[in-house]
């Protein structure tokens, strides 16, 4: 992290003067992601509107299967908006001055087109549906530059993001390994995303793509067509960690920043408060300081990665997002908190942001302010195949001892402005509890010393576990029910709650 630190310590110290001339980004832009949680359209429009009120002029829109597309109508899901629908909300967000950009992955992050036998020929790989081969697109043929021709019909914005992350198969296939051997993965990519941009500027608009790969292949990055805007994304890592990140600021591009709000580890059962304020703190500033053009916050409902179920070896019946946190209604302290960003000067304080959020939005005293951000980020640490993961030794046990001291610290707080919000985090910290204490339970049962005379006082605990979560689910309907469909409520319901019931069925072995 030593780069990282030295260019934030050459921010901090740089020119007073030199620093507030280029400290408003052009772009001040939010992605949101509608992979697994799907707004219903006024809870869209409110959220945009929260977003003006912000200070945000850009919306990156991550449509997946909700964008109705006609032309390949197996592509949309259950909860895709109309047509009309997406043309009046953006209409909407052009009245507050806010641009909508479409962004249609296009290389990896696939699943939902590939999943379809009418597109199987183009998967890189016929067990892992997540990424196309990009030697069987070309720049005549009908998928992308069907999607992005209707996506240019109903969006006003000058932009079109065409992803470009995360393309772990490339060079995988028989295909592709043979065009690597002929001229290298670097050429593989970048003449595949190439094509792409050029249907995007064919079409008029100006293509937009993730970095990450361009910064593994630093030497593609002057193969791109003029006007490409690379998005350098970074939760808190090294400038450096995908590549040598000198030659993206010297490639002569305009660049994008994008921190994370919800971002791998989180999940339904961890929020990595503490995690993503640094992010903020330290990548906003540092990106100014760069010259970067525009800023995005993501905001990630899943890591994007799928589990597929197969109903034989051969044919798929459904894909299965592996990772799923809580819905963007509980992350109202982190979106201000990047809003703020963008508008000083000088990297985030997080402890005084926060006890000041929480005296204005709350009511509250500085010392239940203080108690609150304690709260918040107690304990922030995974659970994985038993083991909480950590530096130090810790049991799941003292692991649980300190969510449910946090949840007896949220309980005693009485705020007395914005209660509704207020009680998004106390959930958040509830499912937390719940999700410990069956992982406690479920340590006991995978101990070498378990014996079935156990059982019975097992089943009880599970069962006053279930009864709880049951109270969790009406507290989570109760919240979100203008924030997700009725469908989706169900199964994020399934989603918290089913390792406890299962659990107690497999023990209680009654017919």
């Amino acid at each position: 992290m030593k780069k990282y630190f030295f260019l934030l310590l050459f921010c901090c110290f740089s020119l007073t003067k030199s620093y507030s001339q280029n400290s408003k980004f052009a772009v001040r832009g939010f992605h949101l992601d509608l992979r697994i949680q799907v707004m219903p359209m006024p809870a869209l429009k409110m959220f945009a509107k929260k977003l003006n009120e912000q200070g945000i002029n850009t919306l990156i829109m991550e449509w997946e299967g909700t964008y109705p597309f006609e032309k390949h109508p197996l592509i949309p899901n259950r909860y895709a908006y109309t047509k009309a629908e997406i043309v009046g909300f953006i209409k909407y967000c052009n009245t507050l001055g806010i641009d909508v950009i479409p962004l249609q992955q296009s290389f990896g992050h696939v699943e939902y087109i590939l999943r379809n036998s009418k597109y199987k020929d183009l998967r890189e790989d016929q067990k892992d549906y997540s990424q196309v081969c990009p030697l069987q697109i070309t720049q005549d043929s009908l998928l992308f530059s069907d999607l992005y021709k209707e996506l240019a019909s109903t969006h006003t914005s000058k932009y079109i993001h065409i992803g470009g992350d995360e393309t772990y198969l490339l060079g995988h296939d028989e295909r592709c390994r043979k065009r690597v051997a002929e001229v290298g993965k670097s050429r593989l990519y970048i003449d595949y995303i190439r094509m792409l941009c050029n249907i995007v500027i064919r079409l008029g608009k100006q293509p937009v793509m993730w970095a990450d790969i361009a910064l593994k292949y630093p030497e593609a990055i002057s193969l791109l067509p003029k006007g490409t805007i690379l998005v350098d994304w970074n939760y808190g890592w090294d400038m450096d960690n995908f590549g040598e990140h000198k030659k993206l600021v010297e490639s002569g591009l305009e660049i994008w920043g994008a921190p994370a709000i919800r971002s791998y580890p989180d999940n339904y059962f961890l929020t990595m408060w503490d995690k993503h304020f640094k992010n903020i703190r330290d990548f906003v500033p540092a990106c100014r300081q760069l010259g970067y053009k525009g800023m995005v916050m993501t905001s990630w409902s899943t890591s994007g990665g799928y589990s597929t179920v197969m109903e034989t070896e051969e044919n798929i019946l459904d894909l299965y997002a592996i990772r799923h946190v809580y819905p963007i209604s509980g992350y109202n302290m982190l979106m201000s908190a990047y809003a703020e960003s963008l508008k000083i000067d000088q990297p985030l304080a997080i402890d005084q942001f926060v006890i000041s959020y929480a005296e204005k939005q709350f009511g509250f005293n500085q010392q239940q302010a203080k108690l609150f951000w304690i709260a918040s980020k107690t304990a922030p640490l995974q659970v994985v195949q038993g083991k909480v993961i950590s530096e130090e030794p810790i049991s799941i046990k003292q692991l649980l001892d300190s969510a449910q001291h946090a949840n007896e610290i949220l309980t005693r707080l009485k705020p007395v402005k914005n209660p509704e919000e207020f009680e998004h985090y106390r959930l958040m910290n509830t499912i937390r509890v719940n999700y410990l204490t069956y992982e406690t339970i479920e340590a006991e049962v995978n101990s070498p010393d378990f014996h079935q005379t156990q059982i019975p006082k097992i089943l009880l605990r599970l069962k006053l576990l279930i009864t709880k979560q049951a109270q969790v689910d009406q507290k989570f309907k109760q919240l979100n029910a203008a924030f997700l469909y009725s469908g989706q409520l169900a199964e994020e319901k399934h989603l918290r709650d089913d390792k406890a019931v299962l659990l107690y069925n497999r023990l209680n072995r009654q017919k």
